[in-house]
């Protein structure tokens, strides 16, 4: 299941390296190439929204079998894509339907149960930031030996298509003993009744929201940062960031074992400490190379350690409704990361590097206010007031 997340979730990133290859094949404007990129996030929330909460509902294995065939469909059509609307529309296609991942993991948390649903949640964690971490660097590479950015779409299609045939295997074949019958239109219906009633879903949507947001603040602005004085680096050496960090990502799996044992709101707190680590060195040290790597270190450390973490605590809850939870979760998510890749934008277009980091920072402290309030009210009822 790990493996498989890691294919899949690469379908969103492959695009982002070959854009400039795309801009010049297709003869369109980067700006138009732009929309590619748009399109994989745009259609991947839309996933989120309208697919993953069927997993509650619907038969896991054929749900997972018909994502797998209809991604592998659209990456085929965009290889052969003659023009940028047929590519664009391929790629939302490709996006809404790679929800996979999405789908695995509270399949995952629910058949390792709640003794170790943290430590299964850390290792598909695992499996996504290493297909988000290296997707760009495998298609890049694959689309420079074979000289043709479509050689990567194959290449994807093929590696998911192969998974139709081992991953359905792997899963149950509903989340729930017992069929759930609720109508679609009722199943999306119910998601701010969920929202309304479970205060630890309210507190971990918001610690990930606003951890997203931390850490989207800070990737959106490093290339025009180091573009600039003294670094003068080009855009190609932010790439270089993500393998920087990934030694780093891959202890955060760890955090599952810890949450497992410590409970979620321990590993929130550590969590917190490495995002805060992250921006004092950004505030204090902002023009050091060193400091930038050691920062983005502990702040990709931090934000996957608390998405780990929250992710356990809402599965806790699960039940029949686990799939439905997790859409929240992400949903928040992805809002709060889009929030902070605007504000921090707004910020340095103004106050430079310094707004970047009062950016951060503000999410940072908003994050810990979640934090201290959430144990403060857990001395009540954890799931039945609103």
């Amino acid at each position: 299941m790990s493996v498989a997340g890691a294919v899949t979730v690469a379908n969103i990133y492959y695009p982002q390296p070959l854009l400039e290859a795309i801009a010049r094949s297709l003869d369109i404007s980067e700006n138009s190439a732009g929309l590619i990129a748009s399109a994989a996030q745009i259609g991947y929330a839309i996933g989120i929204l309208l697919i993953v909460p069927l997993a509650d509902v619907a038969r896991v294995r054929r749900l997972t079998t018909a994502l797998l065939t209809a991604t592998s469909v659209a990456l085929l059509v965009a290889a052969a894509a003659p023009n940028l609307l047929t590519l664009t529309v391929a790629t939302l296609a490709v996006s809404t339907a790679t929800v996979v991942p999405q789908v695995i993991t509270p399949v995952a948390a629910a058949m390792a149960g709640p003794q170790r649903s943290g430590q299964v949640v850390g290792l598909i964690s695992l499996g996504l930031t290493l297909g988000s971490t290296l997707s760009r660097t495998v298609s890049g590479t694959i689309s420079d030996a074979a000289g043709n950015w479509r050689a990567a779409y194959l290449v994807a299609a093929a590696l998911t298509a192969a998974l139709v045939l081992v991953l359905p295997r792997c899963m149950p074949e509903r989340l729930h003993r017992e069929g759930n019958r609720m109508p679609y239109h009722r199943l999306l219906a119910s998601l701010p009744g969920l929202l309304a009633a479970h205060r630890e879903v309210r507190l971990a949507a918001f610690l990930g929201a606003t951890v997203l947001a931390a850490y989207n603040a800070f990737w959106a602005i490093l290339s025009f940062h180091i573009a600039g004085a003294p670094f003068h680096r080009g855009a190609g050496f932010v790439g270089l960031f993500s393998l920087f960090t990934l030694p780093v990502a891959l202890m955060s799996a760890y955090a599952g074992r810890l949450n497992d044992r410590y409970g979620p709101t321990a590993v929130n707190a550590w969590a917190l400490a490495c995002i805060g680590a992250a921006f004092a060195s950004f505030g204090l040290f902002g023009h050091s190379m060193v400091a930038l790597v050691i920062g983005s270190n502990f702040l990709t450390l931090g934000t996957s350690a608390s998405q780990i973490a929250n992710q356990a605590r809402i599965f806790v809850l699960g039940g029949e409704t686990a799939a439905r939870l997790n859409t929240i979760f992400m949903l928040s998510s992805f809002a709060g990361g889009a929030i902070g890749s605007l504000a921090a934008a707004s910020a340095y277009e103004v106050h430079g590097w310094t707004g970047m980091v009062l950016t951060g920072t503000g999410f940072t402290a908003l994050t810990a206010v979640a934090l201290v309030w959430g144990l403060v009210r857990r001395a009540g009822p954890v799931a039945d007031s609103p």
